[in-house]
């Protein structure tokens, strides 16, 4: 029987665990902190706040893998009345819609973007400046980068298309992503996994010689530190993110998208009550920053917007919360890059990564899913479990 340690129990970790036990292997999961989920977990108390807005895309392979396995749960469908409240910042002034020339980068058939060549410059292209700018901007919602169109042009294709797709990609799990965790971790544990919480490993000579691959699930910045590994290194972002509860009012938005600057409002009560006390909304926002900007500069874009969409706001605040993210956004892509140049799941020695800026494709979580698919069918030495090429990882 093969024996296969994983190191952090975030959503790469548990995809790893689940994927490595069902194939007959023996696995132990080491996770630093009391809870599991990593960035996938959802705050306890009487508002139920993600790190930052969090949505489960269905387009990617992680969606089928955990519905096979009923690891979704109850979803909470938007009201069609609240999803007409989406609005859009340009110019300024909260629109309904986006400009109509950013429509022609959306149309079907459009050519797929150039890798080597950043947005801005392509999407101006095809669609003018203004619509570049505005696209690049809207794009962040899946980016969580402070200049979208410096990045390459197919990188960011991808995620506009896979934002802004009707009818949409993005669906919430109610009562947050913990409870998606919570039927991961239950799943694990019913094929035998062994999870070990508050379990810090700050040096793979201090696990037990079990002799067996070790699956690296963690931030990539902690996986450097644990494998003292200076070349593990990507792009990320960095985010202002804010959490806050409201009095309910009527004729709040559902969503502001700002297009003028990167940033994103969500009032996530719209489509599950269940995430804050009866009569109070919960709103949580990401606002990119550059890397010379600092957290109350992003607070500051995020008022803007607030005092646009929620009217009055400052004076029904019952709850409120700031935080900054940073490098633990996800890979961004830089010009002439792909995920293929990321640093590669295989490590040597019998050491895999997993995690959302290693070498998988995806968008959002569907990198962390491909990588630790990837993990464990490299470590045992299989390729059923990996949807994607493990040649080109």
């Amino acid at each position: 029987m093969h024996r296969i340690t994983v190191i952090g129990g975030g959503f790469a970790g548990l995809t790893a665990a689940v994927t490595a036990a069902e194939a007959g292997a023996k696995v132990t999961v080491f996770e630093a902190h009391h809870t599991l989920g990593g960035r996938a977990r959802t705050a306890e108390g009487p508002y139920r706040t993600n790190d930052g807005p969090h949505a489960l895309y269905n387009g990617g392979p992680h969606w089928t893998w955990l519905k096979q396995r009923n690891l979704i749960g109850p979803l909470a469908p938007i009201p069609p009345l609240e999803a007409a409240r989406l609005r859009v910042r340009h110019h300024g002034v909260l629109r309904r819609t986006p400009p109509f020339a950013m429509l022609k980068l959306l149309r079907p058939g459009l050519q797929q973007a150039p890798i080597d060549v950043d947005f801005m410059t392509w999407a101006t292209g095809v669609a003018g400046e203004e619509a570049a700018r505005a696209a690049a901007h809207y794009s962040a919602v899946a980016l969580f980068h402070h200049d979208p169109g410096t990045l390459s042009a197919a990188f960011v294709q991808e995620r506009l298309r896979r934002a802004t797709k009707l009818p949409p990609e993005a669906h919430y799990p109610r009562g947050g992503w913990a409870n998606v965790i919570d039927r991961m971790a239950a799943r694990a544990w019913n094929l035998g996994v062994r999870m070990e919480t508050l379990s810090r490993v700050d040096t793979l000579d201090a696990l037990p010689a079990t002799g067996g691959p070790v699956i690296v699930a963690t931030s990539l910045d902690a996986a450097r530190r644990l494998l003292r590994d200076d070349s593990l290194t990507w792009t990320s972002g960095r985010t202002t993110l804010i959490d806050l509860a409201v009095r309910t009012r009527r004729g709040d938005a559902f969503a502001v998208c700002d297009l003028d600057s990167p940033g994103w409002l969500e009032r996530f009560t719209a489509q599950d009550r269940s995430l804050a006390p009866a009569g109070e909304q919960l709103v949580q926002g990401q606002i990119p920053i550059a890397p010379h900007e600092t957290k109350a500069d992003g607070i500051a874009r995020a008022e803007v917007l607030l005092d646009l969409a929620f009217e009055g706001w400052r004076g029904r605040v019952t709850w409120r919360r700031e935080a900054v993210a940073n490098g633990r956004t996800g890979a961004v892509d830089l010009p002439g890059t792909s995920w293929r140049d990321r640093p590669a799941i295989d490590r040597g020695n019998g050491v895999y990564l997993a995690g959302d800026q290693v070498a998988a494709p995806g968008v959002l979580s569907e990198v962390s899913f491909n990588s630790a698919l990837a993990a464990v069918s490299l470590a045992l030495g299989r390729r059923a479990f990996a949807p994607l090429d493990l040649k080109q990882a």
